[in-house]
């Protein structure tokens, strides 16, 4: 949005803050004194000197904060012993997480590794008896969702998806679905998202993987694949591993979006759109084949680099995803964020702001109204961080902001974006049978084959 406009609610953005801070832990649970009482955590996968993506050393220093961290899990196992050194050499290390699950039996395991290991290393910990937060994108295909929900059910555990635009960033993705929801941009909604581009790159050479790393245990469930450090370091590219931007920016953005909307716990009817894949890959290739190892493609970044997808809801919502979205008329244009049309105004929010005309019209009683919205979206729950609220969730076994279940309905909708793209068409979906309409070829896509070794 060119418009330079104020931000939102900075009255109430001091007496919200004050109430958000997250705290070191919650006294409530009755562990902060008493060093025998706290949970047990396991940290897989934490990155490293070597690594490009170490979010889960992130995620696991947060917990940390909230529980005794015994024992980090990595298949590269330089990585874990220098995250362990960190914490001056106290935790475990394992490069399997099988063996640290059965060695250590933890309370709650942290995951931070390549999005394809997401739900092998989650069902594995439920199943041992552990509370887990998990990066996203939490899963690979649309079965590995419906699985993980099968298994969050059967198990009883509390489980939070690491998509932190549903608790933080000054609650602006929050307050952008209280407007939309609280009806202060009319009717007849439109999300426009913006997720930005995939790079492109290749062919790339193998070569031997350093003395530390298990690669093949890397690769794991994926199809079979040499070693070279793109594969590794910028495994967001190959779809083998991930589902480009889409599942990345597109696990953040479309979940908004698709909450504001009220179809968090639904999905679309129809997708389509075009896009473009990097030049390595052929015209019409046939992907199904390519994940059951009867096709092949160079050594390359394959995701989507170039989109414009449209998803329609049986309530007559649309919500349009692009790597660049600009306006028809020119005037809007942005690479990363949400845009709401409804048709008394318009705003838009992404990590750096929440601006528009709704927004500046608010009066105090409005932002008042906004602010119970907001609780209410947090489920009732102190505004605390991310990791402070699944920690928060433990206490009475309720499911933290960011659940499993409607974060599945968020990553299916991603996947019927990159399917409608694979297939280079429109598909018709059911989102109450959870099956595509008429279409094996989509149908084909929506599971892989998985080598068993390392489940």
């Amino acid at each position: 949005m060119k418009s330079n406009r104020r931000r939102f609610l900075k009255s109430s953005a001091a007496a919200t803050a004050a109430v958000s801070a997250p705290q070191l832990w919650m006294p409530r649970l009755g562990r902060a004194g008493d060093a025998n009482n706290r949970p047990r955590c396991l940290a897989i996968g934490v990155g490293g000197s070597r690594g490009r993506f170490n979010r889960g050393g992130t995620i696991a220093r947060q917990a940390a904060q909230f529980a005794d961290l015994i024992a980090v899990c990595d298949v590269d196992e330089l990585h874990a012993k220098e995250f362990s050194e960190k914490l001056g050499g106290k935790p475990k290390t394992y490069f399997d997480y099988r063996e640290a699950l059965a060695a250590e039996k933890p309370d709650i395991v942290t995951i931070g590794t390549p999005d394809h290991w997401h739900v092998p290393i989650a069902i594995a910990a439920m199943r041992a008896g552990c509370d887990v937060y998990c990066e996203k994108p939490l899963t690979l295909t649309i079965d590995e969702g419906k699985q993980i929900c099968r298994v969050v059910k059967e198990t009883g555990r509390v489980f939070q998806v690491g998509t932190q635009q549903r608790s933080e960033y000054g609650h602006a993705f929050l307050r952008s679905i209280a407007l939309v929801q609280g009806g202060y941009l009319g009717d007849n909604i439109k999300a426009h998202v913006a997720i930005g581009g995939a790079p492109v790159g290749g062919p790339f050479q193998p070569t031997t993987a350093p003395d530390d790393v298990h690669w093949d245990f890397w690769v794991g469930p994926a199809r079979k694949a040499p070693y070279m450090e793109e594969r590794r370091k910028m495994f967001r590219w190959f779809l083998e591993y991930s589902g480009g931007k889409m599942t990345d920016w597109g696990a953040h953005h479309i979940d908004i979006a698709q909450w504001a909307i009220g179809c968090d716990h639904s999905g679309p009817v129809e997708v389509s759109g075009e896009g473009k894949f990097p030049p390595l890959v052929p015209e019409n290739f046939d992907f199904a084949k390519f994940f059951a190892g009867e096709a092949t493609l160079p050594h390359a970044f394959n995701a989507a680099h170039e989109f414009h997808i449209e998803l329609k809801f049986a309530n007559d919502r649309v919500i349009t995803v692009h790597h660049h979205y600009r306006s028809e008329d020119g005037e809007t244009d942005f690479g990363n964020g949400i845009l709401f049309e409804g048709s008394e105004g318009r705003i838009f929010v992404n990590r750096g702001r929440l601006t528009g005309k709704p927004v500046e019209e608010l009066s105090d009683a409005d932002k008042q109204r906004l602010d119970e919205a907001v609780a209410k979206l947090y489920k009732g729950k102190p505004l605390h961080g991310h990791m402070a609220n699944f920690f928060d969730c433990l206490e009475d076994r309720s499911q933290p902001v960011a659940d499993v279940f409607t974060h599945h309905r968020t990553m299916t909708s991603c996947h019927l974006c990159n399917i409608t793209l694979m297939l280079g068409r429109p598909v018709k979906w059911d989102p109450d049978k959870e099956s595509f309409i008429g279409d094996d070829q989509a149908t084909a896509l929506m599971q892989r084959p998985s080598r068993k070794d390392y489940l």
